[in-house]
């Protein structure tokens, strides 16, 4: 199926693991040119059809350097994909859980993604429009999780934001987007002790019905089709294997 992507200008954030990866392979695989941004760019740079740029985007000027890098090499900007983010478990409670540390999570799931959004957007209201995708967690809404209670809080304002710009900018062309993941088997989980990630993945893949967890390709596809749905805005799909059942 042709999804209509060839010659597309698309940025990715977190681009270099897991699911920025995964969606950063499936578009070149469809011929768009993606801009892709990451602390480190291993592995990007083999990638035909990739721009790889290395940059902080958890600084405040780091989304708008990367999307400018888009709007300096092909002079549009097609598709924005906000998949940055990062969590800490927090294993002593809300008490122990500081201003700083919900700060921290704010800036990694929300400001970064924010600040990507209004550089893209400037750019989209100067053209025909474009597709904005936002990766946020089953832990913003019907899965809150009180060790990851600053990530699930800042996915929810990922998801509000999303709702309220596709209300704003659905009449100028631009489509906003989310996807809610559940548990993935991403890099994310390489810092876990090995014995402790494959308990976890053994036992969430026992719970769900299509009984395995899911991989980056998986959200890649969900995203992607997002890209090419011009009825689709203000959209918010959990892609977690049927963990939620109503």
């Amino acid at each position: 199926m042709d999804l209509k992507l060839a010659g597309k200008i698309a940025v990715v954030t977190g681009a270099s693991k897991g699911i920025g990866f995964a969606v950063t392979r499936a578009l070149v695989e469809e011929g768009a040119h993606v801009v892709a941004g990451a602390r480190s760019t291993k592995g990007l740079e083999a990638l035909p059809g990739v721009t790889a740029v290395a940059v902080d985007l958890s600084a405040a000027d780091g989304p708008a350097h990367l999307v400018g890098r888009a709007i300096a090499e092909h002079g549009r900007l097609d598709v924005l994909v906000n998949n940055v983010g990062a969590v800490k478990l927090r294993l002593d409670g809300f008490l122990a859980t500081t201003d700083e540390d919900f700060e921290w999570a704010m800036q990694m799931n929300f400001f970064t993604a924010l600040r990507a959004t209004r550089a893209a957007v400037t750019q989209m209201l100067k053209q025909d429009g474009g597709a904005i995708v936002s990766v946020a967690s089953v832990n913003a809404f019907f899965q809150p999780d009180g060790g990851t209670i600053d990530y699930g809080a800042a996915k929810a304002a990922l998801l509000n934001l999303t709702k309220a710009l596709s209300q704003e900018l659905g009449p100028r062309g631009i489509r906003v987007n989310a996807v809610s993941p559940g548990i993935i088997d991403t890099p994310i989980r390489a810092a876990m002790p090995e014995e402790a990630r494959r308990d976890l993945l053994a036992r969430t893949a026992a719970g769900l019905p299509v009984g395995r967890v899911g991989v980056g390709e998986d959200i890649a596809r969900q995203i992607l089709a997002f890209m090419t749905i011009g009825f689709a805005t203000g959209s918010i799909v959990y892609i977690d294997g049927g963990a939620l059942i109503t």
